[in-house]
């Protein structure tokens, strides 16, 4: 008779005894993992043996050989392929009421909108570029991110919700001379700047993971109320099992602090910016996410003029690669009515698959304009 009864059991018969778990909860979640790596492995390994219903996981690297040390779904026959790519396909096969669906590209080229309809999302990022722009993204959307780093035996987690302190708050000033060295020198570095190998192990990995994972399902059954890192960093050194918890203070003039807005209009490829202000009079501003750089033709070649979002720019386009001229650039946020890139064609410009903006006038419009791939 048990044997029978044990057959019949829920495949998480085990955490459903927890008092305030969701299942369906879990299974009707969608959940963001940025990073496919040796922490992106364990957090998509953990979310589809906890039946979350649709994963979704971006990374623009490919598999190297020192991955299989520390990526679990990984083998030797994967080297060379995309990582979200080989993530989500072996993953797929863990439990058939998990979804997995891979980006083979930087968060970035996906754009903020993408972000839209997300419950949460899972950072597991080795740069600091790339999680301030979730921050930014996952805040202008209403969206709680949870961070996890590791560097050898060591490692944190910290949940950032769409209100309070933020990881641009939680940044120092030696943070802030790298971002922006590295930005100052992005359109004129000949070649990537690299930001090195970063030691680390699968064992930290699976113990950052699980704390991130365990601290997602608290947000996603709807128990914000459990979570014990909002606003707060869990520190873990390795070499002596320390732990401990500190707090990250609120920077009241914090930058990434605006208030998330519904998306209220969607433009599919439009002929050019000027079309998101058709039925919108009163519009006077088209503000951006992210910077919008033009690199102006090389005086002396008459090279091709370069528009787009300075995060899907690539390093040297502020050389110019017949002459190694330094060409001219400008960098704004905010275009008025008689700008004239509002005129340009759209195929033109250097656009993600799905960017947020926001139409400012006698009320601000947020609008996701999206580009075929």
């Amino acid at each position: 008779m048990s044997e029978k009864l044990n057959l019949q059991e829920s495949r998480y018969d085990r955490a459903e005894r927890i008092t305030w778990w969701d299942q369906s909860k879990l299974l009707n979640s969608k959940v963001l993992v940025v990073g496919a790596g040796a922490l992106g492995n364990e957090i998509v390994k953990n979310l589809t043996m906890l039946g979350i219903g649709e994963i979704h996981v971006v990374d623009m690297d490919s598999i190297e050989h020192s991955n299989l040390a520390r990526c679990v779904f990984f083998r030797e026959e994967d080297e060379g392929q995309n990582k979200a790519f080989v993530l989500s396909t072996k993953a797929s096969s863990v439990n058939p009421d998990s979804k997995v669906i891979g980006h083979p590209l930087k968060v970035q080229e996906l754009g903020s909108a993408f972000l839209e309809g997300f419950d949460l999302v899972l950072g597991a990022l080795d740069n600091r570029e790339a999680r301030l722009w979730v921050n930014a993204a996952a805040r202008r959307l209403g969206i709680t991110w949870i961070d996890g780093a590791i560097e050898g035996i060591q490692g944190l987690v910290r949940t950032f919700p769409p209100e309070g302190a933020c990881y641009e708050c939680a940044l120092g000033e030696v943070d802030w001379q790298i971002l922006n060295h590295r930005k100052s020198c992005a359109l004129l570095s000949p070649e990537a700047i690299l930001s090195g190998k970063t030691p680390t192990n699968t064992t930290t990995a699976s113990i950052i993971s699980g704390v991130q994972s365990q601290e997602a399902v608290k947000i996603l059954v709807g128990r914000a109320d459990l979570s014990a890192l909002t606003g707060k960093t869990w520190h873990y050194l390795g070499e002596s099992l320390l732990t401990f918890i500190s707090e990250i203070t609120e920077d009241e003039y914090c930058n990434a602090h605006i208030s998330a807005l519904e998306i209220k209009q969607e433009v599919s490829n439009p002929h050019s910016l000027r079309q998101l202000v058709q039925g919108n009079e009163d519009c006077v501003s088209i503000d951006l996410f992210d910077d919008f750089i033009t690199i102006f033709s090389c005086k002396r070649c008459e090279t091709t003029e370069i528009n787009g979002l300075r995060s899907l720019l690539n390093s040297g386009l502020g050389k110019c690669s017949s002459c190694g001229d330094e060409r001219e650039s400008s960098t704004k946020t905010r275009f008025a009515m008689d700008d004239p890139i509002l005129d340009k064609p759209f195929t033109e410009i250097i656009w993600p698959i799905s960017e947020l903006i926001y139409l400012q006038g006698s009320t601000t419009k947020a609008v996701a304009v999206r580009k075929a791939k």
